[in-house]
């Protein structure tokens, strides 16, 4: 079974190398599989997965350069890119041989942020451990990339795949041959404006999805645009799904022609196996976390399927509570639901960002994301909390989210120890009506217990019992307030004159009531059992309807 990203090092300079990515030192074919993208932050170390591909964003200069590969050949990472041009000091080299940790040059231009889209899609085959990937055409199922590089091979021409807004889902190798315009294209992941509007000025688009042969384009010879372009609509039935763009230098053979037009038939099909793969992987991996939170005798493949078997794990849940507007309104609920889902991968791509190999998944009503972490770490709970409240920073109040976090665990087995602390503790959050919105287990454990043991005296049907029933049938027999008055010298911690003014009483009414109190109930109030046994009673079998989880 594959459990980790099938992409080695070799494979993305492959795929990038000519463009935007310059290997340094190091040997990639050490490096199998890499397994999974991480940005290197100074100020707040992100915990690494293994074989790691490191962004270093700002690091420059040989001897920051140097630590660097050291630090995170500690941490056993498998690659660092650095902007060009990067260091090559004799103390660098020397550090990536000890490291074993390949140094990659990111060539100037080019954007940290389209680097890391590009490498996290190169990645992403095989997340879900697909022991036998499909194939389409010979082509793994969805790789445009390897899809591009065989188009390129057969018209001998560096090519792009683009959708219908000209941005760029995947490009061959050999770009360096094309033209400077091409070179921009690939930086920035999207055809810059003005081409585009001068092919729309041209008529090129409307030629282009108007026919189904390949069609020969030339542009004037301005802002590095000096190769013509063979292009190729790529459609699905009758509709388009976007283009193929080959840099050619001459008009294409017939016989290439007719390879292009083969070509773009395949290319549809990889396009719709990706956009029909967005839902069936999205249920695919909420299947695999439903299964790994439950437990039983599939949690232990599922765990191997998501890449989480070698890790400790903490489970964050996240829910939106419905506004009371929404019941009896098929629109509104209709567009909670897809806020919610939103909202669900939002939270997917958070939790992605602080790990790359984190889970997370709608289940029902609520957003689970597991959270793997290396067992050393000892402050696994706080760093979920600033995860956590990081998330709800950055959505705001708008559908006043709340997060609950379970008790961390050792094993993936246990993971269904800390999703029910994390239910639990998004119960209290839920019940207890409030301005919190975060909490750990640790933070609500007592408010938990309390939840059980009225879900208990729910079930079993219990009612107030003893003093208290007296009390109650007192009040309800003579209009009176003895029980409130109870409860607010028992919050007050016996303070008279806080307890008073909190029910807007003198103080000496509010200490006759409690002498009644004491004359109706027969108890002494001065025995702190009896004051304690009270107290949970009437937390437990006096307090108000509140929505549960």
């Amino acid at each position: 079974m594959n459990t980790q990203p099938r992409a080695g090092l070799g494979r993305v300079l492959e795929d990038l190398g000519t463009t935007l990515l310059d290997l340094v030192c190091g040997d990639p074919a050490t490096v199998d599989r890499i397994g999974g993208v991480a940005i290197h932050d100074p100020l707040d170390e992100p915990v690494l997965p293994r074989q790691a591909l490191v962004l270093g964003v700002g690091v420059h200069g040989p001897a920051e350069t140097a630590r660097l590969l050291t630090t995170l050949g500690d941490a056993g990472a498998a690659a660092l890119v650095v902007r060009a041009p990067a260091p090559a000091a004799a103390a660098v080299v020397a550090a990536a041989r000890r490291s074993n940790v390949a140094l990659l040059a990111l060539t100037r231009g080019a954007s940290w942020a389209q680097l890391a889209v590009l490498l996290r899609s190169l990645l992403a085959d095989g997340d879900v451990g697909e022991a036998d990937p499909q194939t389409l055409g010979g082509t793994p199922s969805g790789d445009l990339f390897a899809l591009a590089n065989a188009v390129a091979a057969l018209l001998d021409a560096p090519v792009t795949i683009e959708d219908r807004s000209s941005r760029v889902l995947a490009f061959s190798g050999r770009q360096d041959e094309a033209d400077p315009s091409r070179v921009e294209t690939i930086l920035g992941r999207q055809v810059p404006e003005r081409f585009t509007r001068l092919l729309e000025d041209r008529g090129v688009f409307r030629s282009l999805y108007r026919s189904d042969r390949p069609l020969h384009v030339t542009l004037p010879d301005t802002d590095g645009c000096h190769l013509p372009r063979a292009a190729m609509a790529v459609r699905a039935d009758d509709e388009v799904l976007g283009t193929i763009w080959a840099a050619v230098r001459t008009p294409l053979t017939a016989q290439r022609s007719e390879a292009l037009h083969d070509a773009a038939e395949l290319v549809a099909l990889h396009m719709l196996r990706l956009r029909a793969g967005a839902d069936v992987e999205r249920r695919l991996r909420a299947d695999l976390v439903s299964t790994a939170l439950e437990g039983g005798p599939g949690a232990i493949e599922a765990l191997g399927r998501l890449g989480l078997t070698d890790y400790a794990g903490v489970v964050l849940a996240l829910a939106v509570p419905e506004p009371p507007e929404v019941t009896g309104s098929p629109d509104l609920h209709a567009r909670h639901v897809a806020e919610r889902q939103r909202l669900a991968d939002a939270f997917a791509v958070h939790l992605s960002a602080t790990h790359a190999r984190s889970a997370a998944a709608l289940i029902g009503d609520v957003a689970y994301g597991i959270l793997p972490v290396p067992h050393q770490h000892t402050d696994v709970e706080d760093r979920a909390v600033r995860i956590g409240a990081d998330f709800l920073t950055r959505v705001g109040d708008r559908l006043t989210p709340m997060i609950g976090i379970g008790p961390v665990v050792q094993e993936g087995s246990a993971l269904p120890r800390s999703r029910d602390g994390a239910d639990r503790t998004l119960r209290v959050l839920r019940t207890n009506a409030g301005p919190r919105r975060l909490a750990s287990i640790a933070d609500v454990h007592v408010e938990g217990l309390l939840l059980d043991l009225a879900d208990l005296t729910a079930e079993r049907g219990d009612a107030p019992a003893g003093p208290l029933a007296r009390l109650v049938d007192y009040d309800r027999e003579h209009d009176s307030q003895l029980v409130d008055t109870l409860s607010a010298w028992l919050n007050a911690f016996g303070d008279v004159p806080a307890a008073a003014k909190g029910m807007y009483v003198h103080q000496n009414t509010f200490r006759y009531r409690l002498r009644r109190v004491a004359e109706v109930a027969g108890s002494d109030l001065s025995d702190p059992d009896v004051r304690f046994a009270l107290m949970l009673q009437l937390r437990l079998l006096c307090r108000p309807e509140r929505p549960a989880l």
